[in-house]
């Protein structure tokens, strides 16, 4: 049998992407590491080996691509420095662009309703966001039962407060932005759409415990949703502007660092960074588009990272009051937080420490495990929950096999995803709890529920720590 090379493909892969698919030989790196495997029609080398020879029909029909979590182990681990991730947005963008219907339409339809969503009000209205999904879905498929869809945990997460009814409406203005002097003792915070929302308790922890160490978080006023994953899977640029539109606010307001504690903000800013820094055609469309020159002043931190480094473990450990003595915690950093490293600038991407580290200044036994840095399906939470389903409960009884107590996490989206979402883990034994490195810190620093903001995790972790006696 002939099979006829076409380079077609490729090359306008490389145009979009800049990623020469040709460098790719079969090593399987990329499938072996890809924690969504099972749920693809092509493995990601298979893909790579599509694009290689051309076969157009089949992989711009394939699932894969659009079930991609872009959790980027496979761009992290390609010994050639494939950005594979990339790729694949590539594929579904070229696949919209000639027509051809999305294999996974819940994900088009879900990227296409978050960024209309972050459009019309500046920053995503989640119940906006999960209701329109409901509804487009229902009339899309004719299926009544998706009307109810999360039903339950909507219920639940009403109950705790975590989901504003009424949308707020922002818009970033350079031209308006007023110029601070920040005291040593502030520092740019960026919250992110989800510690104004679903996330609260992450913020308002974060605030509580930042007092105690003599900091002072300011937020830029007027500041807009990053794009999150929608944004760089469907349009390249969005994915880049909308991250600069906000370091250029905070550099203008004048402030040289900035703390991103959602994960999906502190990747997208250190990512959108990357790619000006490589491309000046990039970097002068941009400012261009923004009307403001970016000067490159703005160190961007993840929480984590500042908190074991920039505060320090022990500065962190002096404010201890009510040491977690008896308390067996894992750390789970998610995807984002440390991969790339040569984005995110973390030394440790497979292996990271700094929540260990803190937990154990505050007193906590940190358990060793391999789950570490395993994707909990991230955006896929609302367009494939089957898919999240799996890899969190997945996490969830990893953790409960080491030993551990509660899971600390340091990202809103793998908070949501762990902790309301095993109400939907049917077959998991038992709960654990899913608790912030700020709640366990204002649990140790004895803020009290004011800083520890328990009340609106869906798994209560506070019969437990009662158990435990810290309570």
């Amino acid at each position: 049998m002939t099979v006829e090379i076409k380079a077609d493909l490729a090359r306008i892969i490389e145009k979009k992407t800049g990623q020469n698919a040709f460098l790719c030989y079969q090593c399987i790196r990329c499938t072996s590491g890809c924690p969504l495997t099972d749920f693809f029609d092509y493995t990601p080398n298979e893909i790579m080996r599509l694009v290689q020879i051309g076969d157009e029909e089949t992989v711009l029909n394939a699932k894969t691509p659009w079930l991609c979590a872009a959790c980027l182990t496979c761009s992290t681990r390609c010994p050639q420095g494939l950005d594979i991730a990339r790729i694949m947005e590539a594929l579904t963008q070229v696949a919209l662009e000639r027509g051809i219907k999305p294999k996974v339409p819940e994900v088009a339809l879900f990227n296409k309703v978050f960024l209309a969503d972050a459009n019309i009000f500046g920053r995503v209205y989640e119940l906006g966001l999960m209701g329109s999904m409901n509804v487009l879905n229902t009339v899309r498929t004719m299926e009544p039962k998706r009307m109810l869809a999360d039903m339950d945990l909507g219920l639940e997460m009403f109950k705790r407060a975590k989901i504003p009814v009424i949308p707020g409406f922002v818009r970033t203005r350079l031209d308006k932005v007023e110029v601070r002097h920040p005291t040593e003792r502030q520092v740019g915070y960026f919250p992110g759409c989800s510690l104004h929302a679903m996330a609260r308790e992450f913020d308002l922890s974060f605030k509580a415990v930042a007092e105690v160490l003599d900091v002072e978080p300011v937020e830029p006023e007027g500041w807009t949703c990053c794009g999150s994953s929608p944004a760089h899977h469907v349009d390249h640029y969005l994915g880049v502007r909308s991250p600069m539109l906000n370091l250029a606010l905070i550099e203008k307001s004048g402030f040289h660092e900035v703390v991103a504690p959602c994960a999906a903000c502190f990747n997208r800013f250190r990512t959108a960074l990357h790619e000006i820094r490589e491309d000046d055609a990039l970097r002068s469309r941009v400012d261009n588009d923004l009307g403001y020159r970016y000067q490159d002043k703005v160190d961007v931190r993840s929480i984590s990272e500042w908190l074991a480094n920039e505060i320090g473990v022990e500065a962190v450990k002096a404010k201890v009051t009510k040491p977690l003595q008896g308390l067996k915690v894992v750390s789970y950093y998610g995807c984002l937080l440390t991969r790339p490293p040569h984005i995110t600038g973390h030394p440790n991407h497979e292996y990271p420490m700094d929540l260990d580290l803190v937990c154990g200044a505050l007193g906590a036994e940190s358990l060793d495990w391999d789950d570490k840095t395993i994707c909990c399906g991230g955006s896929l939470a609302v367009p494939a929950k089957e898919v999240m389903l799996k890899l969190s409960q997945d996490i969830v009884e990893q953790a409960q096999a080491v030993g551990a107590d509660a899971i600390v996490v340091a990202c809103p989206l793998c908070q949501s995803n762990l902790d309301g979402r095993q109400i939907q883990m049917t077959t998991l034994e038992r709960r654990t709890p899913i608790i912030y490195v700020t709640q366990l810190m204002a649990l140790a620093f004895g803020l009290g529920e004011k800083g520890t903001v328990f009340k609106r995790n869906v798994v209560d972790p506070r019969p437990l720590l009662q158990e435990k006696g810290l309570l």
